[in-house]
Order: structure tokens, then C-alpha cells, then sequence
């Protein structure tokens, strides 16, 4: 794409909200030449841009395979094939494969990914503190890969050491310590392995549970389609107003419990405010962590916490990033409170 035909995140800003509804389409239409509904990304290592193709977003209610992907990332938790072990220590094994897979990102917006298991964000992990855990990971993928778990385990558990293609690896570890953990591919460019979309949550339940809620889980992240450093669309769960266009549905006085991170890439933070309401706020997810009673907090890359609220009365409540830019470009969406 040469500079007169480039349209950076900046250009979709200049039609407002409505860029993304519906005009942009015609706009960059007019803007590229050689467009193609699925993003092709030129190289994953070079500086050429691909073509780009937008359409309606923040009014589609349809059920498309990426805002498919986004629902079920928000309540699906994988707890692995579980056994008991001799000693009495709970076992849990996990099957993970790194593959290349085109991820709809937004309706009729295609991004060539790098994924775990074919999504974007990867597979939820959920255990409990002191479990063994067993990751068996192939690489199905064109690239070096690896997963680096955040917590506490051996170095040589550390995802430090790419996996090439067609090889596997096994890790294992004990969970520990309870509370919200990531995981992500660390092999260098880490940027590129980042925001291609190998990252997912990894939660680590406590020994006492904790109390009965509605669980969601939320990954905050980020799209630069052209390869220029500066993303274009941002999201929870991999799809852009996934729940703008489908709120999530919230009894009235329950506890909502959100456990939410943040994997967004070329951006020094990402927030999470919460309309008409307050909420409490635990860094990493855990209890003896200093909590914060507010509406809003920011992330840095790799931060995370967990969220829980209740809402005193019936209707809908916005919520999105408190950076105007990130909202409009995807991070919006709706509690709705019955």
C-alpha cells in the first residue's frame, strides 16, 4: 500500500462513532485499491502494509463467527482432564496448539493470527492452588512459539525457549499462587507474538472457594491491521463492540465477579470504566492485595485484576475504556441488568 492510499486509525476517527457504523466502508473504499474482505497482512516480519476493508460494527447484531468466538471466551473455562494422583494432589492436563488461523475481528474484517487452540484471545485456564498442572503444547504453526505462564514455577517452565514448528513441549508445574495469572508467547519479536494473539487468561482459584457469582471472563487487546505500529481496532475477547451489539444479561443485586486483563500492544495502557455504578477492584486477584472502590481503572500490558459489582437497579449499563479513541474504535459494551 503506497502513503497516498495508507488510512490510519487517526482517518477512521475522523467519521466519529459513525465510521465505524457504517460509513467507513465507503470511505476506504474510496481510500484502497485491491481490497479484499480478509486483512493480508504482506509479511509477519516486514514494514508493508495490508489491505484493509471495514463495515458496520457497532450496529451489527448478527451472530457471526467472531462475536461467537467473543461470547464464548467471556463464560468458557478450561480445567483440563482431571485425575487424582497417589499422593492425594489433584492432577490437571491441558492440550494446547499454536496455529495460524484468520480471526474475524469485526463483521466482514478478517486479521491473520497468530493463536492457542485457534482463538483470539486464547483458552481460559482454570485451576486451584496446589494443583499439578500439564500443559502438552505443539506448535502447528509457521513460527517459533512458546506459552510463559505469570506465577510461580521452576525457570525451566518459563516459556523462555521457542518451540519451532512441528515440535512439542511439555509444562509442568505446581499452581501457585491463587489469584488472576496471564499467559502469552515469549519468543522474540515479543510485540509481533503479542498482538498477533497468542495470550489468554489463566485463573488460579483460591483453596477456600470464593463466593457463589456470575463469573465473565474479559482480555482487553488491540489490532493494528497495516503492520504501522498503531492499532486500528480495539476489543474485548477478539471482536469489536461484541457487547455493544449483544449486552450481557445481569440480574438485578447479583454479584458479577469480571476477571480482567490486559494484553493490548503499541499502547502504554488500557482502562475499564463502568456507567451509573461502582465497583471493587483487586489487583491480580487477590483478597490481601489493597482493593479500590471506584468506576474506573487502567492496566498496563500484562496487568490484571479481578472486578465485582452489583447493581442495584434494572437496565443498561455501559461500559468501555476510558480513552474516547479505544471506546470508538471497538472497547464499548453493555450490562443489561433485568
Amino acid at each position: 500500500m503506497n502513503k497516498e492510499n495508507h488510512v490510519s486509525r487517526r482517518d477512521i476517527l475522523k467519521l466519529g462513532s459513525a465510521g465505524i457504523i457504517g460509513v467507513a466502508g465507503s470511505y476506504l473504499l474510496d481510500s484502497l485499491t485491491g481490497l479484499n474482505p480478509v486483512i493480508k497482512a504482506a509479511t509477519h516480519s516486514g514494514n508493508k502494509h495490508g489491505n484493509m476493508n471495514h463495515s458496520k460494527t457497532m450496529t451489527d447484531v448478527s451472530n457471526s463467527e467472531g462475536y461467537k468466538m467473543a461470547e464464548k471466551a467471556l463464560t468458557a473455562f478450561d480445567y483440563g482432564k482431571v485425575s487424582t494422583l497417589p499422593n492425594g494432589q489433584t492432577l490437571r492436563v491441558y492440550e494446547v496448539e499454536a496455529v495460524d488461523k484468520e480471526i474475524e475481528i469485526a463483521k466482514g474484517i478478517k486479521f491473520p493470527g497468530w493463536t492457542y487452540n485457534g482463538t483470539i484471545p486464547g483458552p481460559t485456564f482454570r485451576c486451584t492452588e496446589g494443583d499439578l498442572l500439564r500443559f502438552h503444547f505443539v506448535n502447528k504453526g509457521s513460527h517459533p512459539h512458546s506459552i510463559h505462564f505469570h506465577g510461580i514455577h521452576p525457570p525451566e517452565m518459563d516459556g523462555l525457549e521457542p518451540i519451532y514448528p512441528g515440535q512439542k513441549f511439555t509444562y509442568e508445574f505446581e499452581a501457585k499462587p491463587y489469584g488472576l495469572q496471564i499467559y502469552h508467547c515469549h519468543v522474540l519479536p515479543l510485540a509481533r507474538h503479542i498482538h498477533k494473539g497468542l495470550y489468554g487468561n489463566f485463573i488460579i482459584d483460591p483453596k477456600k472457594p470464593r463466593e457463589p457469582a456470575l463469573e465473565l471472563n474479559m482480555v482487553m487487546n488491540g489490532y493494528d491491521l497495516d503492520l504501522d505500529g498503531a492499532n486500528e481496532f480495539y476489543t474485548v475477547n477478539g471482536y469489536a463492540n461484541a457487547f455493544m451489539n449483544h449486552p450481557i444479561k445481569i440480574n438485578k443485586d447479583q454479584l458479577v465477579r469480571i476477571y480482567l486483563s490486559n494484553l493490548t500492544e503499541f499502547d502504554l495502557l488500557n482502562s475499564f470504566h463502568l456507567h451509573a455504578n461502582y465497583f471493587t477492584y483487586y489487583p491480580t486477584g487477590r483478597n490481601d492485595n489493597p482493593s479500590q472502590f471506584t468506576d474506573t481503572i487502567m492496566q498496563c500490558q500484562g496487568e490484571r485484576g479481578i472486578i465485582e459489582v452489583r447493581f442495584p437497579y434494572t437496565g443498561n449499563y455501559m461500559f468501555h475504556a476510558h480513552v474516547s479513541e479505544f471506546a470508538e474504535l471497538g472497547w464499548m459494551g453493555f450490562f443489561q441488568v433485568e
